[in-house]
């Protein structure tokens, strides 16, 4: 089997009023951007550390406290789902509304911010509570 290569690549364009440009390197990794859109695709490192700091803070040897727990889910729907997009449950759903707020106080973070800011939680809480 042929090892991958890495690959670099950068063209750009030029319309009237408008500059076409896409950049890709690696090949885990895509970047393109535009003039009117600016897309990030993280599906290298960044994704399998991610996923490696979801798997890991679910064996942490002590319990987090309630508010940790709360700003972890809120980072890892973020991460996975972006803003919230559902109702908040019924007051008696105590669980429930503890977590629909923890998410919307995330609102507005990109999916991308949020996955490094639950990387570095997800850290930190290991390094504290052990796993």
């Amino acid at each position: 089997m042929e090892p991958e290569k890495s690959h670099s690549l950068l063209s750009a364009s030029w319309k009237p009023g408008k500059l076409v440009m896409s950049i890709q390197s690696k090949p885990n990794g895509l970047i393109i951007m535009g003039a009117d859109s600016l897309k990030i695709s993280f599906q290298g490192q960044e994704k399998a550390d991610f996923d490696k700091a979801a798997k890991d803070v679910r064996k942490l040897k002590t319990r987090p406290d309630d508010e940790e727990l709360k700003e972890i889910y809120g980072l890892y729907k973020q991460s996975v789902t972006g803003d919230i997009d559902i109702e908040c449950p019924a007051l008696l759903d105590l669980k429930g509304k503890a977590k629909w707020e923890a998410w919307n106080l995330q609102k507005g973070l990109s999916k991308e911010d949020a996955m490094s800011a639950y990387i570095s939680k997800a850290k930190e809480l290991i390094e504290k509570y052990g796993i």
